[in-house]
């Protein structure tokens, strides 16, 4: 049995098309059931449904044989020892730093003031300031990222834009584009030795459905 880990939300909503295109659907359907392992169309292929931080978790130590992560947790977590054959190229965003629109985030920067970063990204977010030279301290948070600066939390705030539209809607504005982020196939490499003909084929349909790139 090969086992997909798949995170409920963006990820897995764009997914399923591409599943979808590849010939596998779910047996049940994910928004009315609480089941958190699913059968699908394909036999011998499942899904399991994980928090988006712990697919790579899943997948690095047999829970799971393969999933989709975005680029943001695999950075973040670390996908050390997991074979990344396939950017999906769904669920694309960005990762910014944004601040108060009347913070004056690049003569701070120049001025080398120590600025107080919110972000649930603080490996990202460290990294980032690191090679800029830019001294921070790091507030870890886990959501409602943008209420960091309008509370004076913090001055900035490192998290995934997509639209714009949520900082814009909470008086932010993006000022530096850290990384572009999008989903990708994660896969236990000692399962692509040992399932190497179920996985390949899986990863072959899957690569078959997508746009070439341009």
């Amino acid at each position: 049995m090969i086992t997909l880990a798949l995170s409920k939300g963006r990820i897995f909503d764009e997914s399923l098309p591409l599943l979808a295109a590849a010939g596998i659907t779910l047996a049940d359907d994910p928004d009315r059931s609480r089941k958190l392992i699913l059968p699908t169309s394909r036999d011998g292929l499942r899904v399991v449904l994980v928090r988006a931080s712990d697919v790579p978790t899943y997948v690095q130590y047999g829970g799971a044989d393969l999933g989709v992560a975005g680029g943001d947790v695999l950075v973040e977590h670390g996908g050390e020892g997991l074979y990344q054959p396939l950017d999906l190229r769904i669920a694309r965003c960005r990762m910014s730093v944004a601040v108060r629109a009347d913070f004056d985030y690049a003569a701070a920067v120049r001025q080398g003031s120590r600025i107080r970063v919110a972000t649930k990204y603080t490996a990202i977010a460290r990294e980032h300031f690191a090679d800029k030279g830019v001294h921070v301290d790091l507030v870890k948070l886990y959501g409602s990222m943008e209420l960091a600066p309008l509370t004076g939390l913090a001055d900035a705030i490192v998290d995934l834009v997509s639209t714009g539209a949520t900082l814009q809607a909470n008086q932010l504005r993006e000022v530096e584009r850290i990384m572009d982020v999008s989903a990708r196939l994660v896969v236990n490499q000692a399962a692509l030795k040992l399932e190497r003909e179920a996985l390949r084929g899986l990863i072959d349909a899957l690569a078959a459905t997508l746009p070439q790139p341009t």
